[in-house]
């Protein structure tokens, strides 16, 4: 007997970003897997289930989640932002290719949702106006050396980077450290954004230039966007300013 199994992104935090589509497979689904400050953003009702679990348990959350959706049940695992992006998407993938056959025949679903990226280069312009790429300073899967060589390559090549999992308290460092690899790329006036919250009450969007930017700023929930050498700052007087990447952007090096 096989069940259903949907991964639904819930957007950046602001219940106004979850997409009519992601509410729709919270509405039809029975059991819920995922990190608690995450289902603590759903109103599930009496005959839906929660299950929550600690954010380093990727793999096992979605071994649970198969396995009960293998019994013939709803079963939703909920990622924030995108579930494609950095999050359960791929765990789950990955859970049902090393998993029993009879995981395969179950029911996938991937509901996207608007990454933590997203919504704060909508909040301060347009700085992923023009190429782009996404890197995560987490080196609990992938060794720090490709983290660094990854950094260089796209800051060399002129893409804007979108810095994910910047900091935590396991990784007090290493943050500094990429400021210091593009710093030897970038130019100093490169613009660089801090996004926490973005859409929320608590928000906070801060604009730095990468000479100034300081690691200590951030937290595990800030995203990081750096300019390229193109990406320019638009000051508005008493408003707030905008940042943004032309669409003519040549990505050379400077």
């Amino acid at each position: 007997m096989s069940g259903r199994l949907t991964v639904i992104g819930l957007g950046p935090g602001n219940a106004d970003q979850v997409t009519p589509q992601a509410a729709n497979a919270v509405a039809k689904a029975s059991f819920f897997y995922g990190y608690k400050p995450y289902l603590d953003r759903l109103e599930l009702r009496p005959d839906q289930t929660p299950i929550a679990s600690d954010n380093r348990e990727e793999l096992a959350r979605s071994n649970e989640a198969l396995a009960k959706a293998a019994e013939g049940h709803n079963v939703a695992v909920v990622s924030g932002g995108d579930p494609g992006v950095f999050a359960m998407a791929a765990a789950v993938c990955e859970a049902i290719e090393a998993g029993p056959d009879e995981w395969r025949a179950i029911d996938l679903a991937v509901v996207p949702g608007v990454t933590a990226m997203l919504a704060v280069a909508a909040r301060i312009g347009a700085p992923l106006g023009h190429d782009f790429c996404a890197i995560s300073l987490s080196d609990n899967l992938k060794p720090w050396e490709l983290i660094e060589l990854r950094l260089l390559a796209a800051a060399g090549a002129g893409f804007v980077i979108a810095l994910y999992n910047p900091i935590s308290r396991d990784r007090p460092w290493q943050l500094g450290r990429a400021f210091e690899c593009l710093k030897a790329i970038l130019p100093g006036t490169t613009p660089v954004i801090f996004g926490r919250a973005a859409g929320r009450p608590d928000e906070r969007i801060e604009v730095f230039l990468l000479a100034d930017a300081d690691a200590a700023k951030a937290d595990m929930s800030t995203c990081i966007i750096i300019g390229s050498p193109e990406t320019r700052i638009i000051r508005r007087g008493d408003k707030p300013a905008l940042v943004y990447t032309p669409r003519s952007a040549t990505g050379a090096k400077r």
